[in-house]
């Protein structure tokens, strides 16, 4: 398939944000979670739309990975400044997404 090795690295991203998002739900201090929630969710959201008009070979596919590779470094940034180790998976799926996405751009 077209792009395989970024649609899989997408694919991850959403799979760590989703699972992360989730899990900072369950956290104790949840009102320290909210902005790492919602950055998880918006790259989830984000990877997603990536990944289908990938699958479709849009025109607007670049244009969504460069959005992709900027909210992926936002949200890797995010879930790096907390403790947890879903946070912490979280972070390396996205920066490891970003960097695709910049092999790609380029």
């Amino acid at each position: 398939m077209k792009n395989s090795k970024l649609i899989e690295a997408l694919n991850n991203c959403i799979t760590h944000c989703n699972y992360c998002s989730d899990a900072c739900l369950n956290e104790d201090n949840i009102k320290m979670m909210v902005d790492c929630i919602r950055t998880d969710r918006a790259c989830a959201e984000v990877c997603s739309t990536t990944v289908k008009l990938l699958a479709m070979d849009s025109a607007f596919a670049k244009a969504m990975v460069e959005k992709c590779h900027e909210i992926c470094k936002q949200c890797a940034d995010e879930c790096g400044n907390h403790d947890h180790q879903h946070c912490k998976d979280c972070a390396e799926a996205c920066k490891k997404c970003a960097d695709v996405c910049e092999a790609y751009l380029a």
